[in-house]
């Protein structure tokens, strides 16, 4: 089997070291892509950090999901999960570029919407029992109002 190293900076903050990722399972690189976004997302949010708890990727089946802890100043924590789209895996030989593509505009979708002040509406809040709020944000839902 064929392994090749990719490395990702996910942050540009000092001291952070890249991220090395290794092989070439789509899947497992999506999901340690998207985990590696915390310090992203816990800046977008304005929260002291951020833990990626659950990252799914996408399947023609199964629609991406990442799950998100964030933990501010006073100790408070509020857990968000995110529902991307479905779509084909990625196919390995296209790279790593195509992976990044990929999970980037997940991860770009989650840090705009953490952004934004998090905000909640019907149209883009959709019920998910698997959810320890009982809802997710619908990602694509959201981009399209």
């Amino acid at each position: 089997m064929d392994t090749a190293a990719y490395a990702a900076c996910p942050s540009d903050e000092p001291g952070v070291a890249p991220l090395h990722l290794v092989g070439d399972d789509t899947e497992q690189l999506f999901v340690s892509q998207l985990r590696s976004s915390a310090t992203h997302f816990a800046a977008a949010a304005g929260a002291q950090s951020a833990v990626v708890r659950e990252a799914v990727p996408p399947a023609r089946h199964r629609r991406s999901r990442c799950r998100v802890v964030l933990q501010w100043d006073d100790g408070a924590e509020s857990d968000v999960t995110f529902l991307g789209p479905a779509r084909r895996p990625v196919d390995p030989s296209r790279g790593p570029a195509a992976l990044t593509a990929t999970t980037s505009g997940f991860d770009a979708a989650i840090q705009a919407w953490l952004t934004e002040g998090r905000p909640e509406s019907p149209l883009w809040l959709v019920p998910d029992e698997d959810s320890p709020a009982g809802t997710a944000v619908d990602v694509a839902a959201w981009l399209a109002t």
